[in-house]
């Protein structure tokens, strides 16, 4: 029987050194380290004050610690490592300059005011799981074991469940509008 530790060695390393950032700013978060609006992206501070770090300390942040935060940190285990141990097999510089390009893509649409989101790590795990359903299109998966669906299928199902969850769907919508422009790459 393995154990986590034995999982959590064999995990591939762009997956895994996301995941494992992402689950350490929301537990800073938790332990009151450090304000959200430290490192939200707001484009003034950005701009006017030269807070540079906000371009990317906000793709760590997926929320508070909730069902929702567990659910994304699982689409990072599950698609993300599917990615890397796939169509991205010996291939972990394309995978990051995937990451690279998505993120640039999210800061280059949410510098438009309608489109502002002040954290984009949803959207990035979002980003992900659109180009697994592409890569996978016909893979079936379970949704909480009650549906089964094909890949293809999959992020339009995620934006579904947040929709009746309640969880905002603007990350969500982001992260699947700035795959194309990935896809075309």
């Amino acid at each position: 029987m393995s154990t986590p530790a034995d999982y959590y060695r064999s995990l591939p390393p762009v997956s895994k050194t996301y995941g494992v950032l992402c689950l350490m700013t929301s537990a800073a978060y938790y332990l009151q380290l450090y304000d959200a609006k430290n490192i939200a992206l707001f484009y003034g501070l950005v701009f006017k004050r030269l807070q540079i770090w906000r371009l990317i300390t906000n793709f760590f942040f997926l929320g508070p610690f909730s069902l929702p935060f567990a659910i994304r940190l699982i689409m990072i285990a599950k698609y993300g490592v599917s990615l890397e141990r796939g169509p991205f097999d010996k291939r972990t510089a394309d995978y990051v300059w995937m990451f690279i390009f998505g993120a640039l893509s999210l800061l280059v649409i949410t510098f438009v005011p309608f489109f502002r989101v002040r954290f984009l790590g949803v959207s990035l795990v979002y980003m992900i799981t659109y180009v697994w359903s592409r890569e996978f299109p016909n893979a079936r998966i379970s949704i909480y074991g009650v549906v089964s669906l094909k890949g293809f299928y999959l992020p339009w199902a995620l934006l579904a469940l947040d929709l009746i969850f309640g969880s905002p769907i603007k990350p969500n919508i982001l992260g699947m509008c700035s795959t194309p422009i990935l896809l075309l790459y």
